[in-house]
């Protein structure tokens, strides 16, 4: 009985020690959740443990620590700037508090919020960013602000996008702006500036700058970095206007790059097998995905090329992989499945709809979520198998996340709490 009790235990604890998801994209920042028994089928009447009201509006995914789900939202037409706390088991709202404010509403794109960076979440605090405007820590356990950092200026007409990401004590930044470009690592306990480092290989587009102004737009990016190791070594693999590079994470010197023609990345990279996916573009307009072997220095583009994709490739949604395949869920509906290390096309479907939010796997299930609030399950494989097709009434920007045996929704109004079961659904405001 001791023995058949130890066991549950352990089982138990190996469930809950992987029932966080603390950053965009999750635990590993790539999209998989440690998740078991979803359901393949909700709608706004079924399997709906609760759906809140969030305040405000904005883009960012929700992240989960123990019972707290953090998200930020941007309240009097993006003025006033929230991280906002709901409780995971009840769905009831536990802190929002208001971060910063500004005089004038930020401009942003169609496609975007005032509110788009997701939070990352570590222990007691989590951290939050919203673009040039400024970044800030708070207390989980008080929901009081420990340190705001409002220094980092830099300019995006368009509001910001790429989320912050933790490596030991750093909190580390893309920053890229039509005025400035940089990567910044704060230290998280202060927010303080670790080291920073000035994109190197903008030279042409800066002198086309300072001859006509409105290039400066050719310098922005969106794209949130991915931290990996590579022998030993742990990189910041970050995407820029015209080039992708890779930098040492405690010292922020550049070890290697990519260089190619375009602006304005969106899409995270993926590092599966040995291989790092790279969105980026071989001309301005012309998206291309670029897979490399990142354990080179210097200039990579003849020596660690492994493929290179020109059709197909996404915009806003980041790359997913599974086993021994890559899933591509494009901005205009079209999913394509490829094996990661030769580039030869499996499988390729129009499922309808527009997408933004990046795809996920949990449970076996690849789950891809368009604007419109349709969320299509896939499963994983050489061959197209789509599970079901669920709808929400809001459309699905963010990204989702998956805890457990539960899967959070983030619409433009509300954040839902679906799981098997849950069909008396509780609305708060």
């Amino acid at each position: 009985m001791r023995v058949l009790t130890a066991i549950l235990v352990l089982i138990v604890s190996v469930k809950t020690s992987f029932a966080d998801w603390p950053q965009f994209r999750g635990p590993g920042g790539q999209g998989h959740a440690k998740a078991w028994d979803l359901p393949n089928q909700w709608s706004e009447t079924s399997n709906v443990v609760w759906k809140v009201h969030v305040p405000g509006n904005g883009y960012s995914s929700p992240v989960i620590s123990g019972d707290q789900i953090w998200l930020t939202t941007a309240l009097d037409e993006g003025r006033s700037l929230h991280a906002i706390c709901i409780e995971k088991d009840a769905g009831r709202i536990l802190h929002d508090v208001e971060l910063f404010r500004v005089e004038q509403s930020p401009q942003i794109h169609a496609k975007n919020s005032y509110a788009s960076p997701t939070p990352v979440i570590d222990d007691a605090r989590v951290y939050v960013h919203f673009g040039g405007i400024g970044t800030a820590c708070v207390s989980t356990r008080t929901g009081e602000p420990i340190w705001k950092q409002a220094k980092l200026r830099y300019t995006q007409p368009y509001s910001g996008a790429s989320s912050p990401v933790l490596f030991e004590n750093l909190l580390i930044l893309n920053c890229d702006g039509t005025d400035e470009q940089f990567v910044v690592a704060l230290n998280k306990w202060d927010g303080q500036i670790v080291w920073k480092t000035r994109r190197a290989h903008l030279e042409n587009i800066k002198q086309g700058v300072e001859a006509n102004p409105s290039h400066g737009f050719l310098l922005m990016a969106y794209s949130t970095p991915l931290i990996i190791d590579v022998d030993g070594v742990p990189q910041v693999i970050s995407t820029a206007a015209d080039h992708v590079a890779a930098y040492g994470v405690r010292h922020g010197e550049e070890i290697w790059w990519l260089g190619y023609k375009g602006f304005s990345e969106v899409a995270r990279p993926i590092y599966a097998d040995g291989i790092l996916v790279i969105p980026g573009f071989e001309n301005v307009g012309e998206r291309v995905l670029f897979a490399v072997r990142p354990n080179g220095h210097g200039d990579i583009a003849k020596t660690h090329l492994v493929w290179k994709l020109e059709k197909g490739v996404p915009h806003v949604p980041s790359p997913l992989a599974v086993g021994h395949e890559l899933y591509l869920m494009a901005d205009d509906g079209v999913v394509t499945c490829l094996d990661l290390k030769t580039c030869e096309l499996l499988w390729k479907e129009r499922i309808g709809g527009n997408f933004s939010a990046s795809p996920i796997y949990a449970d076996e299930k690849i789950f891809l979520c368009s604007e419109q609030g349709k969320t299509t399950l896939l499963a994983p494989g050489k061959k197209f198998q789509r599970i079901a097709q669920n709808e929400l009434a809001g459309n699905l920007m963010a990204s989702p996340a998956a805890v457990g045996s539960a899967l959070f929704l983030r619409t433009y109004t509300h954040l839902y709490r679906i799981e098997e079961g849950g069909g008396a659904k509780s609305t708060r405001p």
